[in-house]
């Protein structure tokens, strides 16, 4: 085939470091437009960002030239820059991250989970949820590494 093509949807979800609540309310919209905007230029489709003062989801479709360690470094380096310039000088995100394949016939789910994480998150704890994930996709994890 001389033509390379794929469709891999992806669900990222990263937190800040400590799981530290320095996403407010003033810059949680700009940095979600941020986040999708970022990926754009990285040649990758966003369909959606969202989150809660601690952490983010991400539903990207991946571009055939990135590969997701690549792409997700580049959305936290430049993130966190950005998040410095608004004036959050300690911010910074967990060196980790999750990232789950999704079918295409999934993105609407996934785009209304990721909408309706304030409200999840009413119910359920960051570690929780990523546990869920975990359990989900049949990921084994060590707690004592996965919080930092």
């Amino acid at each position: 085939m001389p033509q390379t093509l794929s469709f891999n949807l992806v669900h990222i979800i990263f937190s800040t470091k400590n799981r530290a609540p320095i996403i407010h309310d003033e810059t949680t919209a700009a940095l979600h437009a941020y986040l999708a905007g970022t990926a754009r230029k990285l040649d990758c489709e966003c369909f959606r960002v969202g989150g809660v003062a601690d952490h983010v989801h991400l539903a990207v479709k991946l571009a055939t030239t990135r590969t997701a360690a690549k792409f997700v470094s580049e959305m936290k380096t430049g993130s966190s820059q950005w998040m410095k310039q608004q004036g959050v000088a300690k911010f910074a995100w967990q060196r980790g991250y999750g990232l789950f394949s999704v079918g295409p016939a999934d993105i609407a789910a996934l785009v209304q989970y990721i909408d309706a994480q304030a409200t999840h998150h009413r119910r359920r704890s960051f570690q929780d949820e990523m546990r869920a994930f975990f359990e989900k996709y049949h990921i084994a994890f060590d707690e004592r590494y996965v919080w930092d």
